[in-house]
């Protein structure tokens, strides 16, 4: 081959990849860090006593709570139930597994708002169980139970999903081994089965509290979006936007920004650790 279509060749393979980045680079610019950017902006360009000033309204704070409150519920909730489904469907074969699967994963298929709307569906005063809960004196819809109950679906699927290939990657071998060694099923999970899903299921924790404070959709529709009783720190952002209340819109659309680039953080370190340990 002469030496100038060589050079050619080679100009050409060097270009494309430099050309993949450039292009992936520009549009994550333009989708995502020029948007992230102007909205540090906007909540600063005017200093940091504005910012302070501007977050420390009753409605913000209640709104920072009612999200905590419902975070700290729905995470512990899932991150059990995502343990045990997860083992169970790891470590058997039945009937029906595939069903179960395809039903856990709804919450990833269906949108919040219609997550939102079977809830109301279902718990609303002219709900199905509406006349039994008015009778017992619950009030789900419209009320914090309705905000809780709508994080942890749509937050349901996350763990089970992180911690079930880690289970089947594992294998039931060492527990096997454990159990007749005479350990107790306590011992064989704390033991044994936790240090070998431990990263699988932080990285799935992780998923889950991200998603418990972002979530818009489902929260919006049960909750009624009432300021300082049952909005959540999206909803207030959105809320305060509409009414002119930039300040106060940008300064906690930063709070959860700060949260979701803590999320991207930790998250990068369980993938880094992850890998150290595959290697090893």
């Amino acid at each position: 081959m002469p030496q100038s279509s060589a050079s050619k060749l080679s100009l050409k393979f060097r270009l494309g990849p430099l050309l993949s980045i450039g292009i992936a680079v520009v549009y994550l610019a333009l989708v995502l860090l020029i948007p992230t950017v102007a909205v540090f902006y906007e909540a600063f360009h005017k200093g940091f006593g504005e910012f302070l000033k501007a977050i420390a309204s009753p409605d913000f704070l209640a709104a920072v709570r009612l999200t905590l409150l419902a975070t700290a519920i729905s995470v512990p909730l899932n991150t059990v139930f995502g343990l045990c489904a997860a083992w169970v469907l790891a470590r058997n074969r039945f009937p029906g597994r595939s069903l179960l699967i395809s039903i856990l994963d709804l919450p990833f298929a269906i949108s919040p708002v219609v997550v939102g709307l079977m809830l109301v569906l279902l718990y609303g005063e002219q709900g199905w169980l509406g006349p039994a809960l008015q009778a017992l004196g619950v009030k789900f819809i419209f009320n914090t139970p309705g905000i809780v109950l709508a994080t942890v679906v749509v937050t349901l699927p996350f763990v089970a999903r992180e911690v079930m290939p880690v289970l089947e990657e594992a294998g039931p071998a060492e527990e096997e081994a454990a159990k007749t060694l005479g350990a107790k099923d306590w011992q064989i999970f704390w033991r044994v089965t936790l240090p070998n899903i431990r990263w699988g299921l932080l990285y799935g924790v992780l998923l889950t509290n991200a998603r418990a404070m972002g979530e818009f959709g489902a929260v919006a529709v049960v909750s009624g979006n009432i300021a300082g009783k049952t909005q959540t720190l999206p909803l207030f952002v959105e809320e305060a936007y509409k009414n002119y209340q930039t300040e106060a819109a940008f300064g906690a659309a930063t709070i959860l920004a700060f949260l979701a680039v803590v999320t991207l953080v930790l998250k990068e370190i369980l993938e880094h650790r992850t890998q150290r340990q595959g290697e090893h």
